[in-house]
């Protein structure tokens, strides 16, 4: 298996790439910077290039069984908002331009429904500084990805809480949903950034989910 990992050095992107390395897959990472990348091994190719760009992915991605994108233009970022909208769609169209079929995206759980009728979003629950990036992926998902037809894209939505339990910590254990936002007995939404890595990886090399969305938590 080999993959093209978009967003290998953020939060979520750097978990993906351990898991994938570590399930032996070959991973080509495309990097604006390759010195963020800590990760040795020899899966591992590091490709500098921006991944905005449709032809930087076309040529990188061209062969690979997969693309996973962890993209984020970054949380501090003002135009998170507007350029979440503008790339992810070139992300789409670089994997298009590859023929790679299979797209994975790491999504957002402000989408997920909370009871009928009521997404996470609606709820005031998020805080303010989370919501450019939340409503941006949530848009794309909505008004964009779910209307491709040529790909076989995944949109993996965490739970509400994505973290550590502790750094490293990787339960092996996930419950998967469809689109309604899973809580514990607790009333708890949470899942480890290593658990919801493992549970892409799991997709990616045994897929269940073609052009739809899914979300896992515990």
């Amino acid at each position: 298996m080999k993959i093209v990992l978009l967003g290998a050095t953020g939060f979520v992107g750097s978990a993906l790439l351990k898991e994938a390395l570590d399930r032996g897959v070959e991973v080509t990472a495309i990097v604006r910077d390759p010195a963020k990348v800590k990760t040795e091994s020899p899966l591992l190719t590091v490709v500098k290039g921006d991944v905005t760009d449709p032809e930087v992915i076309a040529s990188v991605a061209k062969g690979a069984d997969a693309i996973v994108s962890a993209y984020n233009p970054g949380w501090a970022n003002p135009r998170l908002y507007e350029e979440t909208l503008e790339n992810y769609p070139k992300i789409l169209e670089g994997a298009k331009k590859a023929g790679v079929k299979r797209v994975l995206i790491v999504g957002g759980a402000g989408t997920l429904f909370v009871k009928p009728g009521v997404r996470l979003i609606d709820t005031g629950t998020l805080p303010e500084s989370w919501m450019p990036g939340v409503k941006s992926l949530g848009e794309f998902y909505l008004n964009t990805l779910t209307k491709e037809k040529d790909l076989d894209w995944v949109f993996l939505s965490p739970a509400a809480n994505l973290g550590n339990l502790q750094p490293g910590t990787r339960t092996g254990h996930y419950r998967v949903g469809k689109d309604d936002l899973l809580v514990d007995d607790k009333g708890d939404s949470f899942i480890s950034v290593e658990d919801y890595a493992m549970a892409m990886i799991d997709e990616l090399l045994e897929p269940k989910h073609h052009q739809e969305r899914f979300t896992v938590a515990y």
